[in-house]
């Protein structure tokens, strides 16, 4: 054997054994590494008390974001509230199924506005809000959604509010979503896949800042419940 293939066998075996270690190791801290990514997506603003809270569809069966807002409401860190979800018939929509949770829970109806549209994702939802801050002239908002989908909705909503508008996220508790452990359930996994897909998807779409939606662009139904 000549000694370059004599050298070659050693780094050969060398870089196995980097291999290896590097394995080991990642084995050994999968816990706090996966721990680590979990927490991640979760983002929690100092809260500043704000124009309008907005929660964004779409609630959990248990109505954990309808449940936290009307704690922002009680508290006082805003006098309005908008809820904001998809039609799902053209008689029905989710915001009508969040505004009676948040009824349910003491917020009264003079102050919810529902905000139904046919957004198919968090980015054409900001957009069709966009419009609707836009033509009240809010400048201060508190945006409510689930734990996991903080710093996605945080993400996209301050790309596409204008620069004057203050926007802080507080994030609803979920139980299909717990940092933690939420790798020893399909239904954890299958979110923590959805939201790092969704993320660098939304990252791709705004790589640039896009134009402030004009108001004739969003298909939407708004009504309050004086309107019924």
């Amino acid at each position: 054997m000549s000694r370059g293939q004599h050298g070659g066998i050693i780094f050969r075996l060398l870089a196995l054994l980097m291999l290896c270690l590097f394995a080991g190791i990642i084995y050994l801290a999968r816990t706090p590494l996966l721990r680590a990514a979990g927490g991640f997506w979760i983002v929690q603003d100092r809260m500043e008390p704000a124009d309008v809270i907005i929660v964004i569809g779409d609630d959990d069966f248990t109505a954990d974001r309808a449940t936290e807002a009307a704690a922002l409401f009680h508290g006082g860190w805003a006098p309005l509230m908008v809820v904001s979800g998809r039609m799902l018939r053209p008689y029905s929509t989710i915001a009508d199924l969040m505004t009676q949770d948040l009824e349910s829970r003491g917020v009264p109806a003079k102050a919810i506005v529902r905000f139904s549209h046919r957004a198919n994702n968090t980015l054409e939802e900001a957009k069709d809000l966009q419009v609707l801050i836009a033509q009240n002239g809010w400048r201060r908002i508190l945006l409510v959604t689930s734990n996991y989908h903080t710093r996605r909705s945080r993400y996209i909503f301050r790309k596409v509010l204008p620069a004057n508008v203050s926007l802080e996220v507080v994030g609803a508790f979920d139980p299909e979503f717990e940092p933690a452990t939420w790798w020893q359930s399909r239904q954890g996994r299958k979110t923590f896949l959805l939201e790092t897909v969704g993320y660098l998807v939304a990252v791709w779409e705004l790589r640039e800042r896009p134009a402030a939606s004009s108001p004739g662009g969003a298909v939407l139904r708004l009504m309050s419940p004086s309107a019924y």
